[in-house]
């Protein structure tokens, strides 16, 4: 993977953070906080450029599980404004509309955009900014939700890999249960992100990097990394396949 000099990184990002809050006139952030490593490392680097009254964590659970307390103890770490908005009776309520029943995918999918509604929905009335928590490699392979956890005004930690964002977040003092936990998006009990991406997230960006960043060739990523060549297909077709969600809507040009 490529060396950072992670104390600049940060700096860089909280300075970001602060320009575009700034420049946009605004009164603050909304972070959606889901437990998991990305979003408290997003809410640690926003306390930091902005202080704790300017940023407000929503926790938006639909199942009730440790998760919820890890995204309380990252709230009550910081000293941050948060409220729990559980969305059962939300999401319920669009299923109900549906007349039928919605795969588990599909209703992650509802789920993630559910949570974004109610970001956009405080960070309105707040006048406030919704900050956004997708890492590069999960942007990378479309592992988000199109116009759900994948859409906000900014993303702070879009250019770093997974791994760098555990570096990271090691520096911030993120808490040691949140660092340590199994990634998961959370949109089914059970649910990690490994099992559903289908490979590690050390070895997925040791890949990524070379295929993106460095623009090698399949067989020199295999040789390099002692992988077959499948497994390097495997990541360029999910990186392919999932293009679409990183460009706006487009249409024929007349």
């Amino acid at each position: 993977m490529r060396r950072l000099d992670y104390r600049k990184v940060i700096s860089v990002i909280e300075d970001f953070i602060r320009e575009k809050v700034s420049d946009a006139g605004i009164d603050g952030v909304v972070i959606g906080i889901s437990g998991g490593i990305d979003s408290a490392t997003t809410a640690y680097l926003a306390v930091n450029s902005l202080g704790k009254e300017k940023v407000l964590g929503l926790i938006m659970p639909y199942y009730h599980n440790q998760d919820v307390e890890d995204a309380k103890l990252v709230c009550e770490s910081l000293g941050i404004e948060h409220r729990v908005v559980g969305i059962n009776p939300i999401v319920d309520s669009f299923v109900a509309r549906l007349g039928f029943q919605p795969d588990k995918r599909s209703l992650g999918n509802i789920m993630a955009r559910t949570r974004m509604v109610l970001l956009y929905a405080h960070a309105n009335q707040l006048n406030r900014l919704v900050l956004g928590t997708s890492n590069r490699s999960e942007f990378l392979t479309g592992y988000f939700t199109k116009w759900g956890d994948g859409a906000s005004d900014y993303a702070p930690l879009i250019n770093l890999y997974k791994t760098e964002v555990w570096e990271v977040a090691k520096l911030l003092g993120v808490p040691g249960r949140i660092i340590e936990k199994k990634p998961t998006a959370g949109l089914w009990e059970g649910q990690t992100d490994e099992e559903e991406l289908g490979i590690s997230y050390r070895l997925l960006d040791e890949i990524l990097w070379r295929l993106v960043d460095l623009k090698m060739s399949r067989d020199r990523v295999a040789e390099e990394l002692g992988i077959s060549v499948d497994k390097v297909e495997y990541v360029e077709g999910l990186v392919k396949q999932s293009e679409h969600k990183r460009r706006l809507p487009s249409g024929p040009v007349f």
